[in-house]
């Protein structure tokens, strides 16, 4: 009788085991999609990354929309280097002044 409850045992162990490992695989496929359309609708975001663009290893440009306003993010290092509106005009050059001759 001993033998058969160890088959028992083992039986049961494995089945735990192996619904463990569907519930863990059934969350990594549908686990942040579903998350998401719970989320999604309980309220609108404010703040979302429209798009990114690696300049290099150290720098990227990052474009967010914040309420509807656009704006132009240069990250680099772990830190904040620019925060400028993305439809702000470019800063034209400064016009160099001639000195005037001297008479």
């Amino acid at each position: 009788m001993d033998v058969f409850l160890l088959i028992r045992a083992v039986a049961a162990l494995a089945v735990t085991l192996g619904l463990i490992g569907l519930a863990a695989v059934m969350l990594r496929k549908f686990g942040p999609e579903a998350l998401n359309r719970l989320v999604s609708h309980r309220r609108e975001r404010r703040l979302q990354v429209v798009e990114t663009l690696v300049l290099d290893p150290a720098r990227r440009l990052v474009l967010c929309r914040l309420d509807g306003e656009e704006r132009l993010v240069l990250l680099g290092d772990g830190r904040l280097l620019d925060w400028v509106p993305a439809g702000a005009p470019s800063p034209s050059p400064v016009a160099e002044t001639q000195p005037e001759p001297v008479v």
